[in-house]
């Protein structure tokens, strides 16, 4: 006689409910202690795919900037003709007094193109996340890698042009005898906040403007604007409500701070530049933390 099997060796079925748990089983018990882990630990998770990502990052922005300026007569030169050529219409609309942009401490040329420099640094550090996945949609739709490694590429190709655009800026300040300040040497710090918070705002709205294409077509709109209330190619004012609107653009003091401190080697106010650097890097982290959350969304949406 074959022996009786036991209740719990009976696998349950659609049509024989389980047994019932007894006293010794192991039961669910809720708690309210969630398992998505702590901050620390996704902090964590960002900085170890941040670390995995560097490899990937290197190959594509090598990649990009290869197939950018492969079949290219002029090659890595085009940098240098969008700086130039913006310079130049208001270097020239100056000098012959069409407009009055004020007075400057350094010879104007070297002021309008050092400020059309950094001002497009942060307006392709904006526009380059949207860029990235754009770009990039069918490798993340089919392979599973660090999406950081899009970031960093990105990044890394905006040092590498701004590099190139400072042999240019060399160049002027040499032809109009403009003499380098000590302030040079913490006049790139300055840039780097520019970069950041560029990154910082690309990245949030880039969720956004990769389900709704209106976005995308809005913002060279929004940086035209943007770019008319900088002091780019003119001095901030001090007073009345365009200086008010000078304050609240968080792109003024940093641009300003990040030429002052190369020319002049002064900072008019530090304590909002600390202060602006220390929020990109906040927003960063936020930017950073919200992308990852909405990349699977989005993922998502683009294999459907």
């Amino acid at each position: 006689m074959k022996p009786r099997k036991r209740d719990a060796d009976i696998p349950a079925t659609s049509d024989s409910p389980a047994p019932a748990p007894t006293a010794g089983d192991d039961l669910a018990v809720y708690t309210p202690i969630s398992r998505r882990g702590s901050t620390w630990s996704r902090l964590r998770a960002m900085a170890n795919d941040l670390g995995s990502a560097r490899p990937l990052a290197w190959r594509l922005m090598r990649r990009d900037i290869s197939a950018q300026y492969r079949q290219s007569v002029l090659g890595v030169l085009w940098v240098l003709l969008s700086p130039l050529a913006t310079a130049l219409v208001f270097i020239v609309l100056q000098s012959r007094n069409v407009l009055n942009l004020g007075e400057t401490n350094i010879p104007y040329p070297v002021y309008a193109m050092m400020g059309t420099i950094l001002w497009q640094l942060f307006s392709a550090s904006f526009s380059a996340p949207l860029l990235a996945v754009t770009a990039n949609q069918d490798i993340l739709a089919k392979v599973n890698f660090p999406r950081e490694s899009l970031m960093l590429a990105a990044a890394g190709r905006l040092v590498f042009e701004l590099l190139v655009k400072m042999a240019l800026l060399a160049a002027v300040m040499a032809v109009f005898r403009s003499p380098v300040s000590w302030g040079a040497f913490f006049s790139p710090l300055a840039m780097l906040a520019l970069i950041l918070l560029g990154l910082s705002l690309g990245l949030l709205i880039t969720p956004v403007a990769t389900l709704y294409k209106d976005i995308s077509l809005a913002l060279p709109h929004l940086t035209m604007l943007w770019f008319l209330v900088t002091p780019v190619v003119y001095p901030p004012p001090q007073s009345g409500w365009f200086g008010l609107i000078m304050k609240l653009n968080p792109v003024a003091p940093l641009l300003t701070a990040a030429r002052d401190l190369a020319t002049l080697g002064t900072l008019s106010d530090p304590w909002l530049c600390a202060g602006l650097c220390l929020g990109a890097i906040l927003l960063l982290l936020l930017a950073w933390a919200c992308f990852r959350i909405a990349m699977p969304i989005l993922i998502e949406r683009m294999n459907a």
